[in-house]
């Protein structure tokens, strides 16, 4: 069985889900205190404060010194060239191409504690998008899998969606049926004459003949359901259904069309990739989409990290402040849980190329919305962000307060196909 602790009031108290609105400053407590509270009742089913997420992967491993964890008092071996500029929250500072973002401070939570051992792209990616280390015996699935998974389809669209395209072998279902894998867009949404994949029917291919191939089908289903049980089949039977609801269904299949938005609001994301997925994935958690994954930019700095940084980071910060002010305004903030991540952060020192190597020791991920406490920052990295200083933050944690916004118990065993 799995326990949380409680408080008197009966939400739980537990540092998987330490991030909620209310959190120990509203129990009056210091965290040693909250940590040392015992109860020993179950914790009741989780109440969802998010009803979607979006998950904004940033690839390569984006160093938090040059983004949400500057250090202008350290040498500057260890601080980099780039300056830091004051947020709205008093004493906090973000890298300066982060002008939009530093006005919005109040609006998310930044935690400077992450951590994990794996350094290596493909072992940090796994770890980000699953909660897990990864296994040579078992292929976990990532967050947005099982959400597709334990939610299911909502408004005809798909429940897992990644812009604009799965970004990585561990963003997939492992060991889920392939029918929780994520629907890819197929192109980027900042291209001239963007259109998703597979929404349309193919020419000479009436909605009548469709309907037609679609019972034919169904029989087809039938036949070989009786005669044979395996993933395959039903994660193809599944897909068909799906396909068959979306394109069928005038409202999700606007979902998609990004040239609906008003220019002003195309502009106010900026005409880029950046901008573009945001404002994409924004469409899409408002239609119904239940998880979001999409990636912008590359961020293996080894060499001329300032240069790269400056290059990437400012279309990022002006979409990601868009983002979060269009959802607080349109009412869907504390409704929708947006995060920021990457497989791991960049070495203390600047190295010999001017850039930052693989560093897992400490880095920053960052949340908002759908329960989370406004106006944060959790944890603390040292002096020279070598490692955390205070409340390290593991992946496991970060998955349990993931699912318990979301409304899903992170406890829950999930079965393979065949499995019984």
């Amino acid at each position: 069985m799995h326990l949380l602790n409680r408080t008197c009031n009966g939400s739980p108290l537990n540092r998987r889900n330490f991030l909620h609105v209310g959190f120990v400053g509203g129990l009056g407590l210091t965290l040693d205190q909250y940590m040392r509270l015992q109860a020993a009742d179950p914790a009741p089913a989780n109440k969802a404060k998010a009803q979607a997420c979006i998950h904004i992967f940033m690839p390569g491993g984006m160093a938090h010194q040059e983004s949400w964890d500057p250090k202008p008092f350290a040498p500057v071996e260890y601080r980099g060239e780039m300056q830091s500029i004051q947020t709205k929250l008093e004493g906090v500072q973000f890298n300066e191409c982060m002008k939009e973002t530093a006005k919005i401070a109040d609006k998310i939570t930044v935690c400077r504690s992450m951590t994990h051992g794996e350094a290596a792209h493909e072992r940090g990616t796994h770890n980000m998008f699953t909660g897990y280390r990864p296994s040579p015996a078992l292929k976990f699935p990532s967050f947005g899998s099982v959400i597709s998974h334990e939610l299911g389809v909502r408004n005809n669209l798909p429940p897992y969606v990644a812009i604009p395209s799965q970004p990585a072998q561990d963003a997939g279902s492992g060991y889920l049926s392939s029918a929780f894998a994520p629907f890819s867009l197929g192109s980027d949404p900042a291209n001239p004459g963007f259109r998703v994949q597979d929404l349309t029917l193919p020419g000479g291919v009436t909605p009548d003949r469709f309907a037609t191939r679609r019972k034919m089908l169904d029989a087809v289903n039938d036949h070989f359901a009786g005669k044979e049980k395996s993933d395959n089949l039903e994660a193809m039977d599944t897909f068909y259904q799906r396909a068959y609801g979306l394109i069928s269904s005038e409202k999700a299949r606007a979902a998609f069309d990004i040239n609906a938005e008003a220019a002003k609001v195309r502009d106010t994301y900026g005409r880029n990739a950046a901008g573009q997925r945001l404002l994409m994935a924004r469409r899409l958690v408002e239609s119904g989409v239940r998880f979001v994954t999409l990636t912008y930019g590359g961020w293996d700095l080894h060499g001329g990290i300032a240069g790269g940084t400056r290059s990437q980071l400012p279309a990022f910060d002006q979409a990601y402040a868009a983002l979060i002010n269009d959802l607080a305004t349109r009412g869907m903030l504390d409704s929708t849980l947006v995060m920021i991540s990457s497989e791991f952060g960049r070495t203390p020192k600047i190295n010999a190329g001017a850039g930052r190597d693989h560093w897992p020791k400490v880095f920053s991920v960052v949340l908002a919305g759908g329960g989370i406490k406004k106006g944060s920052i959790y944890g603390k990295s040292d002096a020279t962000a070598s490692e955390p200083e205070e409340d390290d933050l593991n992946v496991e944690d970060l998955a349990h307060t993931v699912y318990h916004c979301l409304g899903s118990d992170a406890a829950k065993k999930l079965m393979s196909p065949g499995d019984r």
